[in-house]
């Protein structure tokens, strides 16, 4: 494994495979939470990682494996050479930092959040960072770089799919607010419309009961009179109706077609 990794390339790859792991274990998915090595707008500068984040922002990782320094201290027979290493190792993780500074990960136009990370894929570099390289630490923080392990971006990572999965519910929370907006005024209209319906049948068969009732005793009472003065005076009934006459008058007469007009037609 240490020759395999004397190669910087080997050891990019290397870096790479290892934050993907971190992306797979949480659950973020390439092409859909982030995509590898796409170009940004400068059009020179070409991140590890995009992650996408909520309201279409956008969060640039590099993966950085200064090795070499730091197994030189701590491969180091006395106290000597190991701190001369140690510095050197500090030095290139500086060094390291910096480059992405000068990438312009941090870009308004690219949409991008106002910093950006740099992955140290092994924690016990990371832990010696943090011990002896403080000011490497805060130097990398003034310029907006954040310094994570496997753990930390674990961490980091985390956060970001909750504020996507808040995100997603937020935006589906507002959609069906949307929803009920519409629902509500349309509801209004429904009510409206029944409660005018209702009043037109309450008037409909108000003005029914006025006929049954009220308008129809007021023709009964002169008609009454009228069989009261035809008595007094002798005056027979009119005849009964035969059947044929007594049928309803709106009834529609029935054809009398003859066979010439049949086959006339």
């Amino acid at each position: 494994l240490k020759n395999i990794l004397a190669n910087t390339q080997v050891r990019g790859q290397w870096g790479e495979r290892m934050a993907e792991d971190v992306f797979r274990i949480i659950g973020l998915v390439e092409h859909v939470n982030y995509e590898k090595q796409v170009t940004i707008t400068d059009g020179s500068s070409r991140p590890d990682f995009t992650i996408f984040m909520p309201d279409d922002k956008k969060l640039n990782m590099d993966a950085k494996f200064p090795l070499t320094n730091y197994v030189r201290y701590v491969e180091a027979g006395t106290e000597e050479e190991a701190q001369t290493h140690s510095l050197a190792f500090l030095r290139d993780v500086r060094d390291r930092a910096k480059e992405v500074v000068t990438k312009d990960y941090i870009n308004p136009e690219d949409n991008t959040l106002d910093y950006v990370l740099v992955f140290i894929p092994n924690e016990q570099m990371f832990h010696h960072i943090q011990q002896h390289g403080a000011t490497v630490v805060e130097e990398a923080l003034r310029n907006r770089v954040v310094l994570c392990s496997p753990i930390s971006l674990f961490a980091i990572l985390s956060v970001i799919r909750h504020a996507l999965d808040n995100f997603a519910i937020e935006q589906a929370s507002d959609q069906i607010l949307s929803e009920l907006a519409i629902f509500d005024q349309q509801w209004k209209n429904f009510v409206g419309q029944m409660d005018t319906v209702s009043r037109r049948i309450d008037s409909a068969q108000s003005a029914f009961q006025l006929l049954t009732n009220t308008r129809r005793r007021a023709v009964d009472r002169p008609l009454e009179r009228i069989k009261d003065i035809r008595r007094q005076r002798d005056i027979p009934d009119a005849p009964e109706l035969q059947p044929s006459e007594s049928e309803d008058p709106l009834a529609l007469p029935e054809s009398n077609l003859v066979e010439s007009d049949i086959d006339e037609n």
